[in-house]
């Protein structure tokens, strides 16, 4: 009776299921993005700020990408092109909204439209991962 050992790293595990955390990531983002996009166009959850805004504005006009952009990538459909969209409107978000209040992201409230903004430009270069309607249209 012989016995087989593997001699399987210790990152074999991790690296099996990168590309389904890849849609974890997706998803919990665009979960997360597209509240904004609620709160903006619905006034959905009652107090969030800034609450519900005019549709034709800026704000509104953010509000409908962060609503139809999120629920794009939450499914995974056109990711890539969407997500760098939605790269693009957190960048302008932040130079427009928060870095004129201070230099420092800590300071003037930024931190989220950064992480968001990086978070979306990964996606627009990684896609969508494999439990995504994208991946589902390539198979």
């Amino acid at each position: 009776m012989t016995s087989t050992t593997t001699n399987a790293s210790p990152f074999s595990t991790a690296t099996a299921w990168a590309p389904r955390l890849l849609s974890v990531l997706r998803i919990v983002m665009a979960l997360l993005f597209l509240t904004h996009g609620l709160v903006k166009l619905f006034g959905f959850p009652a107090g969030a700020q800034p609450g519900q805004v005019p549709l034709m504005g800026l704000f509104g006009v953010a509000g409908v990408l962060e609503l139809v952009g999120g629920l794009a990538v939450l499914i995974g459909l056109y990711t890539r092109p969407v997500a760098f969209i939605l790269s693009g409107q957190m960048a302008v978000a932040y130079f427009m909204v928060h870095a004129p209040q201070s230099f420092f992201p800590a300071v003037n409230g930024g931190e989220l439209a950064i992480l968001y903004c990086f978070g979306f430009l990964y996606l627009a270069a990684v896609g969508a991962g494999p439990w995504s309607v994208d991946e589902g249209r390539a198979a």
